[in-house]
């Protein structure tokens, strides 16, 4: 049944929502967080974030001159009502599909998107640098960053604030504190005290007070500014804030517009320096089913909207995440050395089941993968066996701390990198697709990526087994083959391939999940009478140069294949072969990677045909490289074996 939203059908874009009166915004916010609801139940996504945002978006989009003012939302998955309200809601039923709109903002789709995001604690570094552009031009327009507190967690967020407060650059941040991890619940004194420390009055005064504060005796002016200090604390808690150069204003309740407007008003049109506007929200406001899940829906794949009943298909096969949560259980009950460590991704690493058999051996340091990177390899300077669960994506932050706290000192941290190629739903930001090579090239390091979810247990035990040095394995989303599984992992032998398929003319060397299409291609090019072998290489670094050489030798034809960029494991089997002049002899050698572009949101199996890197993809490569197309004829038209081809 369609939501009834009369005022939100007359807004095509904010100025629309700012011809409209203050009393009306009640009714277009509600409006506003049933059409949310709505749209997400269809398509799945970020939900409770954006429901905890609605009459902050409305307020801001109202105060603000939208897109002049540049408004930038942190990490983006909470911009679902921004996109309704900016031109997008006949698209809005299209979120995270293929050709649709991104789950998170993106420059391509909008003006209203100044800054495209997808991983945290990012909008007050880029705030600052459109602060200081409008300044170098000499324009007046604001600039809003708007942050999570969990994003306050990352340092990139308190270095952009050091510098903003150093710079005096006018920028505005809004603290969206949604897990009341801050401040104590607000209400009116505190809504009173927020628009009384913003407003022109105050401000004059406060100014006024320090001026005079420079001009008494040392004894005097200290004391003081102490009790000038003491009492913002008290009531504002900004003390921190204030410290670091921004003038702080807060906390105040972010669904009561009648707190909100005012305030926004205030600050934008202060000419002071940086401000923190303190606002307290509550993620999944407004949808019961939301409000009373512990993870405030987070994210959902599509729902009911009367129950909250999310439609999640029954699985053929475990998820990689949980076998490997599972499988980390139960390494650790055999091994008290063994400690999880996630940088606020619990849920999404499978950590959070071991959070709930060993609580004590658990870290989930927040959104600072840096940290949680030499944090790790602290651990393991105590002989301990840290296990570092981190999206590939989001290693990629760390990675000054991987090359010099962990591969230089060759510690043995466990990196589980989950996410690994193409993610579906969360598009190119969130894809795993450089692992292989930034963490390839450096010495030391041990890589392994799971062919299956059977493989994937034993690379665990691998893992856990391995401590003469930094070793990682790598996994993707969603659920394995639907393989037997073992009892109990059991470690390999490092560097050391399988040969899984025998055949006699064309070889592939599949690294990863890649290898079932390779064993349908295999399938297939049996069926066309060329013999095919197919390997799991297991290993990207150390390479199985045995079995890399010995695949050369015995066949005509040798494809690689890999859910990763060039520059990975098939540039080290390249690289293998031309040491070893394995190429002389007149092999033909095809890698099969991602392509050099980033693939938008769709379907898996959609985003792997698109890459060419799926079982019809490596039959044409077969073919391309023994110069034929895929129905057998050569490059002049001739049948294999020189017969012209009739009919």
């Amino acid at each position: 049944m369609p939501v009834e939203t009369p005022l939100l059908d007359t807004i095509r874009d904010p100025r629309d929502l700012r011809k409209l009166s203050e009393d009306k915004l009640r009714q277009v916010s509600d409006e506003l967080r049933s059409e949310t609801i709505d749209a997400v139940s269809v398509t799945g996504g970020h939900l409770g974030a954006g429901l905890g945002v609605i009459e902050l978006t409305v307020a801001l989009h109202h105060v603000f001159d939208t897109p002049d003012d540049r408004l930038i939302w942190d990490v983006g998955h909470q911009a679902y009502p921004h996109k309704i309200l900016t031109g997008r809601r006949d698209r809005i039923r299209t979120l995270r599909t293929g050709g649709g709109l991104s789950g998170f903002t993106k420059r391509a789709e909008s003006a209203y998107d100044p800054f495209g995001a997808a991983h945290s604690s990012t909008s007050i570094s880029a705030g600052l640098g459109m602060a200081v552009g409008r300044d170098l031009d000499g324009r007046k327009n604001n600039v809003v960053a708007v942050i999570g507190d969990g994003a306050m967690s990352a340092g990139m967020a308190y270095e952009a604030m050091n510098n903003a407060g150093a710079m005096h650059s006018r920028l505005i941040v809004i603290l969206n504190d949604n897990d009341m991890s801050i401040a104590p619940p607000v209400g009116a004194m505190s809504a009173y005290l927020a628009r009384l420390v913003s407003g022109r009055t105050y401000r004059s005064i406060r100014e006024t007070a320090k001026q005079l504060t420079r001009r008494l005796p040392k004894f005097f002016s200290e004391k003081a500014a102490k009790a000038e200090e003491y009492a913002r604390g008290f009531w504002t808690g900004g003390t921190m804030f204030e410290e670091m150069g921004f003038y702080y204003v807060g906390p105040i309740d972010g669904h009561n517009l009648d707190h909100l407007l005012p305030v926004l008003k205030n600050v934008r049109d202060m000419e002071t320096g940086p401000i923190l506007v303190h606002v307290v929200t509550q993620k999944g406001k407004g949808y019961a089913p939301a409000e009373a899940s512990a993870d405030k829906y987070h994210g959902v794949v599509k729902f009911d909207v009367v129950t909250g009943t999310q439609s999640k298909p029954k699985a053929n096969a475990p998820a990689f995440t949980k076998v490997f949560g599972e499988s980390l259980i139960r390494e650790a009950e055999a091994d008290d050395k063994v400690v999880a460590i996630t940088a606020a991704m619990p849920s999404g690493t499978g950590i959070d089941m071991f959070a709930k058999a060993f609580p004590g051996r658990t870290y989930d340091v927040g959104i600072a993968e840096q940290h949680a990177v030499t944090f790790a390899a602290g651990l393991a300077t105590e002989g301990y066996r840290p296990f570092c669960a981190i999206y590939s994506t989001f290693l990629q932050r760390a990675y000054d701390q991987i090359v010099h706290d962990v591969a230089i000192q060759n510690l043995p941290v466990r990196f589980a990198l989950d996410r690994a190629g193409l993610v579906g739903a969360d598009g190119p930001t969130h894809a795993g697709s450089f692992d292989i090579a930034y963490l390839g090239c450096l010495p030391n390091f041990t890589i392994m990526a799971a062919a299956d979810e059977a493989e994937l247990v034993h690379m665990v035990a691998t893992a856990v087994a391995h401590d003469t040095g930094p070793i990682a394995f790598r996994y993707p989303r969603g659920e394995g083959v639907g393989v037997d599984m073992p009892e109990k992992g059991v470690p390999l032998e490092i560097g050391k391939g399988r040969i899984v398929k025998q055949g006699s003319r064309i070889a592939i060397l599949s690294l990863g999940t890649r290898l079932k299409e390779a064993l349908g291609a295999a399938e297939d090019l049996d069926a066309r009478g060329l013999s095919t072998t197919v390997a799991d290489a297991r290993f990207a670094k150390p390479l199985d140069e045995e079995l890399v050489l010995r695949l050369a030798r015995e066949h005509e034809v040798l494809i690689t294949v890999e859910e990763g960029s060039i520059g990975g494991f098939g540039s080290f089997v390249l690289h293998c072969l031309a040491a070893n002049g394995a190429l002389d002899s007149g092999l033909k050698v095809r890698p099969m990677v991602l392509p050099d572009i980033f693939i938008d949101q769709d379907k898996p199996d959609a985003m792997y045909a698109q890459a060419g890197l799926d079982a019809d993809a490596i039959v044409a490569k077969v073919f391309a490289a023994l110069g034929r197309d895929a129905d057998g004829r050569d490059a002049d038209g001739l049948e294999a074996g020189g017969r012209a081809k009739i009919g």
